[in-house]
């Protein structure tokens, strides 16, 4: 099941969960939000400034930015998004599978490939903010039913730093 809300400071989450019992996890999802400053929404409140796409990552050992682009551009990708940490490359999500098998031909194994919800949109947050959504994420987190918490929202390095 899906849950939709907003944090602190407007910020859009995503929380997908697994459950056997409704009740608990909506009760427990409501609770954590409303004891962190958020307010849990309805279906489809903030799931529209979110693409659901396939992610396939790779390490940095995989090539270069350049190479990677080139190769999953050939397999039918989207976006490519490589820094020092390694490659993230999106695609339809209906495509997941036939671009990480075209990638993995030319790349090697991926070290993950996934569908995500992937913000249209980021939101900078300054200190306070920013403490608030990540005590709010990590209840999220911490519950045995949440599978994911996907939210929209960057934290700039000098307030990362402070953290």
């Amino acid at each position: 099941i899906r849950y939709e809300g907003y944090g602190p400071n407007g910020i859009a989450i995503i929380v997908e969960a697994m459950t056997d019992n409704l009740n608990r996890t909506a009760s427990n999802v409501r609770s954590y939000f409303t004891k962190f400053g958020g307010n849990l929404g309805t279906t489809g409140s903030v799931s529209f400034m979110f693409d659901r796409v396939g992610e396939i990552m790779y390490p940095p050992s995989a090539g270069d930015a350049d190479t990677v682009m080139m190769a999953a551009l050939e397999a039918g990708a989207d976006d490519v998004e490589s820094d020092g940490e390694g490659h993230w490359i999106y695609c339809a999500d209906s495509e997941l599978s036939a671009v990480s098998d075209a990638l993995e031909a030319v790349l090697g194994e991926s070290e993950e490939s996934k569908l995500v919800w992937k913000p249209q949109n980021r939101t900078n947050v300054d200190l306070d903010a920013a403490q608030k959504l990540m005590r709010l994420i990590e209840a999220l987190e911490d519950d045995d039913d949440v599978q994911t918490v996907t939210a929209n929202f960057d934290v700039p390095e000098e307030v990362a730093a402070q953290l």
